[in-house]
């Protein structure tokens, strides 16, 4: 695939000097957009609920190994959890079911959505569970949430992630735990002498955790250089995308934009209230990076690459009925969603090209009717990529069972407040932030229509359709 597609899409209309063009136009646009009004259809169904977003929150997303790391996931969800309680006041037992995402998993708190929710002060008997599925993990508990207000079992539901990769769980050696489950069994001190006798020095070595693919075991970051090399993504093209991502999340930052952030007192230190990792830099400092996967002709670097961070989420979601009973005013209607998987070796990370027709079909929409786009940014290339992707009728034809393509968002509707690349990526806890981001750009820009599109791990993808709630 990757030399079909490096042929037929060097071509592609994305070219680096319109990258260029894109991030200044995108910089120069103001994001305070004057809220005009609308005359699109909503998307309401009849017969069919409508389900809607009261409010998010989230921690402050840090660098994995600064402030958080001597905390625990679960000490990052409940202080999400509690944000969230403050900023609703929402009685803690009016909550029906508690739905939170995890990738890498501490073994003491497995279920870190239950213990989560005890420790933030929900009533014992609020059902939890934990969902994982890559980086969409928050997105499938926000959905789960959905689905069982759709099917009458709740009315409030509280969805959330966290991810913490300060602290990652590492295993000894396969051998050298199937030596220490040995002892446990062993019965006399000359059974015990044996196996202790058999440990070499190589069994001590640890089995470190790694962002790779079990099916395929390579890595996101050098998939992720193969994608940008199959699409014709120069290094220059990613590092300019890379450079907009911090310039557009430091001015939302500076502007007050980023709302959806709580203080968070971490034991012993300061208190904690925005982001660490949006830096902006120049384009001649990025260019002095040597690439991080394929060396030493890849174009994937530090600097173009979303960054190991520690941070939970967390969203309050209720049937319409119930918000409005309660005395709430809702931000936004969640409307139609899918999921999507490909191949995970050469298409691992162009989930948001295959979910956003798909998601766009159900909803009765065109790309045009879309007025706030927030796509998960893992790697410069991979959004690239996935522009490219999405502006070419071959790649739609061929792999896509499309007659033609996609299309491109428009850049100054796209990711106008930062993105993962800038902001941080906690894997399990993007995804409520993209939907919370949607809404309150909605909400800012005048906008009716959101779409939240994500890559994860596996070859797979979601995209959600967003509606802005009548002010």
């Amino acid at each position: 695939m990757a030399s079909m597609l490096l042929t037929s899409l060097r071509s592609s209309p994305l070219t680096s000097v319109q990258t260029a063009q894109f991030a200044a136009r995108s910089l120069s646009t103001s994001v305070h957009l004057q809220a005009q009004a609308k005359s699109k259809k909503t998307l309401a169904k009849p017969g069919v609920k409508n389900i809607v977003l009261v409010d998010g929150v989230r921690t402050p997303f840090l660098l994995s190994g600064t402030t958080y790391a001597d905390l625990m996931p679960h000490d990052l969800a409940r202080a999400a959890l509690q944000g969230l309680l403050s900023r609703t006041a929402l009685p803690k037992d009016a909550v029906d079911y508690i739905v939170y995402g995890t990738v890498i998993q501490e073994v003491k708190t497995s279920n870190v959505a239950r213990e989560a929710a005890l420790g933030a002060g929900f009533s014992d008997k609020t059902p939890a569970h934990t969902v994982t599925m890559a980086c969409i993990s928050s997105n499938q508990a926000m959905t789960t949430g959905v689905g069982l207000i759709a099917a009458g079992q709740c009315d409030a539901i509280v969805a959330g992630g966290v991810e913490f990769m300060s602290d990652v769980p590492i295993r000894h050696s396969r051998r050298m735990r199937k030596t220490m489950l040995s002892l446990n069994k062993a019965k006399t001190l000359g059974a015990r002498l044996s196996l202790l006798g058999s440990i070499r020095l190589a069994h001590l070595a640890p089995e470190l955790p790694a962002v790779a693919e079990f099916s395929t075991a390579e890595t996101m970051g050098h998939s992720a250089d193969r994608l940008a090399a199959a699409f014709g993504v120069t290094r220059l093209e990613q590092d300019e995308f890379a450079l907009r991502s911090h310039m557009l999340a430091k001015k939302a930052q500076d502007s007050g934009l980023l709302s959806d952030i709580i203080n968070f007192k971490v034991p012993g230190k300061d208190i904690v209230s925005k982001d660490n990792g949006i830096r902006p830099s120049t384009m001649e400092q990025m260019a002095k990076l040597k690439p991080a996967f394929i060396k030493p002709h890849g174009t994937v670097t530090a600097a173009n690459s979303s960054f190991l961070t520690d941070g939970a989420s967390a969203v309050l979601i209720m049937s319409e009925e119930k918000a409005l009973a309660m005395g709430y005013k809702p931000k936004a209607y969640l409307r139609d969603f899918v999921y999507v998987s490909q191949d995970p070796k050469d298409q691992l990370l162009l989930g948001p090209t295959y979910s956003t027709p798909k998601v766009l079909e159900r909803s009765g929409l065109t790309l045009n009717d879309i007025d706030v786009f927030e796509f998960h940014e893992a790697f410069a290339g991979q959004i690239m990529a996935n522009l490219k992707a999405m502006d070419s009728d071959w790649f739609a034809q061929t792999y896509m069972g499309r007659k033609s393509k996609v299309g491109v968002p428009p850049m100054e509707k796209f990711n106008s407040w930062g993105g993962s690349l800038s902001l941080g990526h906690p894997f399990a806890a993007t995804g409520c932030r993209l939907v919370t981001t949607v809404a309150h750009r909605l909400q800012k820009e005048g906008g009716q229509y959101g779409l939240v599109a994500a890559c994860a791990a596996g070859g797979q993808g979601h995209a959600m359709v967003i509606e802005a709630y009548p002010q």
